[in-house]
């Protein structure tokens, strides 16, 4: 059974969503990511995928206290990323109650201080980020391209013993326009032994039955339940 993890994004303390990463277009859907996590627990879901925006921009975890609040006050297992730059903000973010922490531009960046993360913390809790812009690498909250391509990128790091990724096509991101089928298949059958998790365009459970059926370890969700579709209700029926 596929692992659906709602997205919790964060500007300024409150939940927002972007549109292809760009911060211009914002949108608040709740002014306390609490209450929001809390909904998600009383559905069922198990995990949460929490991003500190204004961390990747500032390059430095900003959203610190909304992180400790969620992992204080419930019992998700949080995977967290944005602002990850530095030994001291990866020790921050388990300190603050993160389960598991994704790391996509220092990947690309700083792949030493990336590899001392794996073998330090273990492969169970360093997620790897794999944005992808045309099936190349994109970082930096997508504000930076790269010519590196994302499986050349996953096949290095596979080799150095990671076990998940994230990867989200950034072309789909926010546009409730169904995921790239075609990008995470290519992957499971390159890469049968990565936990991928899917990102970017789920619009309706279709969506994440489909992703299911290709065998795909996880999917992100984010817009589709804010803008209502998909409902808390459809997800625990899926999972019971």
């Amino acid at each position: 059974m596929i692992q659906i993890i709602p997205a919790i994004d964060i500007i300024d303390g409150k939940c927002v969503r972007l549109t292809q990463g760009d911060y211009a277009q914002k949108k608040i859907y709740n002014e306390s990511p609490l209450e929001v996590a809390k909904e998600f627990e009383a559905a069922g879901i198990q995990r949460l995928h929490l991003v500190d925006l204004d961390g990747a921009k500032q390059k430095k975890i900003v959203n610190h206290k909304v992180l400790e609040a969620i992992a204080t006050q419930t019992n998700l297992s949080i995977d967290f990323g944005g602002g990850i730059q530095s030994d001291e903000a990866i020790k921050m973010a388990f300190e603050y109650g993160a389960k598991q922490v994704t790391g996509g531009s220092i990947a690309v960046k700083n792949p030493e201080m990336f590899m001392n993360w794996l073998e330090t913390f273990g492969s169970e809790k360093i997620i790897l980020g794999a944005d992808a812009k045309n099936e190349k690498i994109a970082i930096s909250g997508w504000e930076e391209d790269t010519d590196v391509s994302v499986f050349d990128f996953l096949e290095k790091y596979i080799a150095k013993g990671i076990k998940y990724t994230i990867s989200t096509d950034v072309a789909k991101d926010g546009l409730l326009e169904g995921p790239s089928f075609d990008l995470y298949s290519q992957m499971q059958n390159k890469f049968p032994e990565l936990h991928i998790i899917a990102s970017g365009g789920v619009s309706v459970m279709a969506d994440i039955e489909k992703l299911n059926d290709a065998n795909i370890y996880g999917v992100i969700v984010g817009k589709a339940i804010y803008e209502g579709r998909i409902s808390l209700k459809e997800i625990k029926n899926f999972l019971c």
